[in-house]
């Protein structure tokens, strides 16, 4: 962030890999980005997986009570138990990417380019790449690695902090 300029700040911390928790990060980030705001993306624990270069995402609606999906006509809800059967997960996936792109809501990779094009800052969490055994080979070029110390060195100065 620039001490130059009198841009407001966003830093946000992205815990989370799925699909569906890989959307709020990015778009609020891009859309910070694209309003003049210097962005701070700390990608820690299982957020960390959204800066690998091959992505697989997946949903789960496993305790998501107010996960609802479009079908003739109406909105569908699963009961949790149905989480539980084998191949549910994949499924549910399925249908979230067919939704996606039926909608034309952009791919989370077009979101992630749009961030490194945005000149967003991405902090890599250093302890999680160690813990999960990740290399920095395994991630997209346009990040940099840090830890808590680094991201708190920038949200201590940012106008909004988000926690997804």
């Amino acid at each position: 962030m620039s001490e130059q300029n009198n841009a407001k700040s966003m830093s946000i911390i992205v815990t989370k890999g799925s699909l569906d928790w890989a959307y709020p990060p990015f778009i609020l980030g891009t859309t910070a980005a694209a309003m003049g705001m210097d962005v701070t993306m700390f990608f820690t624990f299982y957020g960390l997986a959204l800066l690998k270069k091959k992505l697989d995402l997946q949903i789960t609606p496993l305790g998501n009570a107010a996960m609802e999906m479009p079908m003739m006509g109406g909105h569908m809800t699963m009961p949790n138990v149905m989480a539980m059967v084998p191949g549910v997960d994949r499924a549910a996936t399925v249908m979230m990417k067919n939704l996606i792109k039926k909608k034309g809501v952009a791919s989370i990779e077009d979101l992630r380019e749009a961030a490194v094009e945005s000149d967003i800052r991405m902090i890599a969490c250093q302890m999680t790449l160690d813990l999960f055994e990740y290399r920095r080979e395994d991630l997209i070029e346009g990040h940099e690695l840090g830890g808590a110390a680094t991201y708190i060195e920038g949200a201590t100065k940012s106008d909004i902090n988000l926690f997804i």
